[in-house]
């Protein structure tokens, strides 16, 4: 898949998500096989970019190319803004959040939110379009609701806006990420535009990815949900579609070593504290694919020490292993 002047290879990427797809975790997906790893959500208020929150999700020193950031807002101005600020801090491409179903977002009149609005849509689109240098791309939900799926309409609109490619989730807002997604709305768009067109929702194994691609013909995926505990996805659907064949499970040791770097980049990342809380989520989305861990996850989240934490981690992946959790 192209974007822009970038080939994205192999064509899955890391999804954005708020709280998540942090420069640890895009640089250990993109270390795994991610052709392309997308930040989380930045908002397009000015006032909030000096936040040390804001701060983070813009850092980007070190981080191989291409760097893609993700904006939210309802401005148009103000998305352009943010779209000049995010290319001046690194950013290669800039995506266009219009997926987010989070209620917070959406009563903003951000996120899927604006689907609800084509004309404001298009206004938007070509303000961030006209104010950077670089691709932007769109990501969207199929519609608001299931009585209006117009995401081909607003493909169509952003086709015409200069949208380098199209990222479309196989879900309304309505449905949040609740059911299955459905893949006929993605095929239509990608049989309507002559831009590049991913698909998104639900590629949880290599087989499925496999399914999506030929059901939408969409030119890649992108992948959220799924990467969460287990960043070995990519290389696995790399390997699947290039030989029919199914990788066998990381080794105990790969698993170990694979948690004990990314929980040790976030202790450097955030700092101890800080990173010591960050990284309990991501330790109970590993530690669920791993049998008898009751104990050691309420240990690793009463833990106040990066060293305890680490430790503690280590001495249960020295033990003799256990059947692998359904």
């Amino acid at each position: 898949m192209r974007i822009g002047p970038y080939q994205i290879d192999p064509a899955l990427a890391l999804a954005p998500m708020a709280g998540v797809t942090d420069k640890p975790f895009r640089l250990l997906c993109k270390r795994l096989g991610a052709g392309l790893a997308v930040s989380e959500m930045t908002h397009s208020d000015p006032r909030l970019w000096q936040t040390r929150k804001s701060r983070t999700r813009m850092d980007h020193q070190g981080e191989p190319a291409p760097i893609a950031v993700q904006i939210a807002g309802y401005d148009p101005a103000m998305l352009a803004e943010a779209a000049r600020f995010n290319v001046a801090q690194g950013a290669q491409i800039i995506d266009i959040n219009m997926g987010c179903p989070a209620k917070k977002v959406c009563n903003v009149w951000s996120g899927s939110a604006l689907m609800q609005n084509e004309a404001l849509v298009a206004d938007i689109l070509k303000a961030v379009v006209a104010a950077v240098p670089v691709p932007v791309t769109l990501k969207m939900r199929t519609g608001w609701n299931h009585q209006n799926r117009n995401a081909p309409v607003i493909a169509r609109i952003a086709e015409d806006a200069g949208i380098a490619a199209l990222i479309v989730h196989g879900r309304t807002r309505v449905d949040m990420y609740e059911g299955e997604a459905e893949y006929d709305t993605i095929a239509e768009i990608k049989a309507s535009v002559r831009i590049p067109v991913a698909a998104n929702g639900d590629v949880v194994t290599p087989e499925k990815a496999k399914q999506i691609l030929q059901h939408t013909g969409a030119d890649a995926l992108w992948i959220g949900r799924a990467a969460q505990g287990n960043p070995w996805i990519f290389r696995e659907i790399t390997h699947y579609l290039k030989t029919g064949l199914l990788l066998p499970r990381p080794s105990r040791a790969e698993r170990c070593e694979t948690l004990l770097g990314h929980v040790r980049a976030l202790h450097q990342f955030y700092g101890e504290q800080q990173g010591l809380r960050i990284a309990r989520k991501h330790i109970g989305w590993y530690l669920k694919a791993e049998a008898g861990t009751e104990t050691v996850r309420q240990q690793v989240n009463a833990s106040n020490a990066a060293s305890e934490q680490l430790d503690l981690l280590a001495s249960y992946f020295e033990q003799e292993p256990m059947a692998v959790a359904a």
